[in-house]
């Protein structure tokens, strides 16, 4: 019988430096396109930075880390994305799963614990943002029902990203 994943809140017995480099795994082949996404080389210090500013999820699989995200909740008045500054809009990031284990649907389950994350705490609206020349990624964002709000420039990266948001509120 195939072991199922399992997410859950990251532990305060889990080792960042698995976390980091599992996104360091995760992000090489971005990386290797010439996109500077953070999780390509960030530091276990940086890791445990950004981890404090939401709440971080990991998949594991027979007690093995193969992904993870990081929600936080609104509003980023420090970001430079006015979408992030409203304060009904939640977001996700730092969103990895280990090559090895692509194509399983681990994405979308770390996806989907964000958005009820956010959708549990009353946020509208639940934000992403990926580097525009990443299609993939944006295919990934859209067939979960994320639409496209801006463009941004982050500070120090080569790339503009794509902003993308998805409604949390049930139709009528």
């Amino acid at each position: 019988m195939a072991a199922s994943v399992a997410i859950r809140q990251l532990a305060e017995g889990d080792a960042l430096e698995t976390l980091t480099a599992l996104l360091h795994r995760a992000y090489a082949s971005l990386g290797a396109r010439g996109l500077n996404y953070t999780a390509v080389d960030q530091s276990v210090e940086e890791t445990a930075r950004r981890i404090a500013q939401g709440v971080c999820a990991v998949a594991t699989l027979d007690s093995v880390l193969v992904g993870t995200v990081l929600a936080r909740g609104g509003p980023n008045l420090r970001s430079t994305s006015r979408w992030y500054q409203q304060p009904n809009v939640a977001s996700a990031g730092q969103l990895a799963v280990d090559p090895a284990y692509q194509g399983r649907g681990i994405g979308s389950s770390l996806v989907a614990w964000a958005e009820q994350w956010a959708k549990s705490r009353g946020y509208a609206e639940i934000a992403v943002d990926t580097a525009e020349p990443a299609d993939h990624l944006k295919r990934f964002y859209t067939a979960r029902g994320y639409r496209f709000v801006e463009i941004v420039q982050w500070q120090g990266k080569r790339y503009r990203s794509v902003v993308l948001s998805k409604s949390l509120m049930e139709a009528p």
